[in-house]
């Protein structure tokens, strides 16, 4: 295997796709329903998986990613459960907007769930990664009384010794870059927050997912990044500690074990701020982004979390 550098980890691969286990593979090609949904005036992009009728299952990505990030996890709950995976707009294939706001996700992930079909058997499970954990935390806030759970993966939750933004600076942000062809995209793909990755063929599937067809400043036509570049000087933020602490549904919180954006002393601290007893598991040897550092390991520990949580209520 070519080597890899931190910056750009794919560039030693010119383009062409890093191998990939048989298990990926065959995930993989489990084509979800691809579908858009009217919201405030935006199209979101929403992915299914799994038939109507079945329990829900909603799944968040994080900042500047997109519902594809979920498309090598969401098939092994398929089975099983209708499945929903949306992208905010402003980022994947959903359209961009003048402003941001965090109670106008919230809405996006409630109204995409509810448009394909994950609210159709009763109240969803919604799992969240990073960003889209802070959401799901505030659908467990503003709209518990219509989740079965929320499940926090790695979220920027931070203990009062540690607050920092974790998010992008949010002025003089920059248009994206303009390159020739989809491969010079590839080659400078990167995650963000910056961290080893090990799983390249993931990090590859992913980068392909997430450019666009665009036209440079002479008017020469190449592929860029998809995501707004101005998302974050265009975000209304909210203190998402007031949401964890008023949450009306059951939370859980899955880390990476190595996560620095999520420190352990982060989650003990969110921890006392939800009710006692919330499962908190920790997945060995990932980091922040933990579905694609142990994509296996997240799935089993899901997968036996849906089984034993939560209670069912008395009757």
């Amino acid at each position: 295997m070519p080597e890899s550098t931190p910056m750009a980890p794919l560039a030693a691969f010119r383009g062409q796709k890093p191998p990939a286990p048989a298990w990926f593979e065959r995930v993989v090609a489990i084509e979800p329903e691809r579908t858009f949904v009217a919201i405030d005036g935006a199209q979101v992009e929403t992915l299914a998986w799994g038939a109507r009728g079945k329990p829900g299952l909603i799944f968040l990505h994080g900042g500047a990613a997109h519902a594809d990030w979920w498309s090598f996890i969401a098939p092994f709950f398929a089975g099983e459960r209708r499945v929903i995976a949306p992208s905010f707009s402003g980022m994947g294939r959903s359209d961009w907007r003048d402003a941001y706001d965090f109670r106008q996700f919230v809405r996006e992930a409630r109204e995409a769930g509810r448009a394909a079909g994950a609210f159709e058997a009763g109240p969803p499970v919604v799992v969240g990664h990073s960003f889209g954990g802070r959401i799901a935390t505030g659908l467990a806030h503003d709209f518990g009384d219509e989740l079965a759970a929320v499940v926090m993966v790695d979220p920027p939750f931070f203990a009062p010794q540690n607050q920092r933004n974790p998010s992008p600076p949010r002025a003089n942000s920059r248009e994206h870059s303009v390159r020739p062809s989809l491969e010079a995209v590839i080659a400078r793909f990167r995650l963000a927050p910056p961290q080893a990755c090990y799983n390249l063929f993931i990090l590859d599937f992913i980068g392909r997912r997430s450019v666009r067809k665009a036209v440079d400043a002479e008017g020469n036509a190449g592929w860029s990044l998809s995501f707004d570049p101005h998302f974050w000087e265009k975000f209304g933020r909210l203190d998402p500690i007031a949401l964890a602490k008023g949450a009306r549904s059951p939370l859980a919180i899955i880390r990476g074990a190595k996560s620095q954006l999520f420190q352990a002393e982060d989650a003990t601290y969110l921890l006392s701020l939800i009710a006692p007893g919330s499962p908190y598991v920790e997945i060995p040897e990932a980091e922040h982004h933990v579905m694609i550092d142990q994509p296996l390991a997240f799935v089993a520990a899901l997968r036996a979390l849906l089984a034993a949580w939560p209670a069912a209520k008395a009757g």
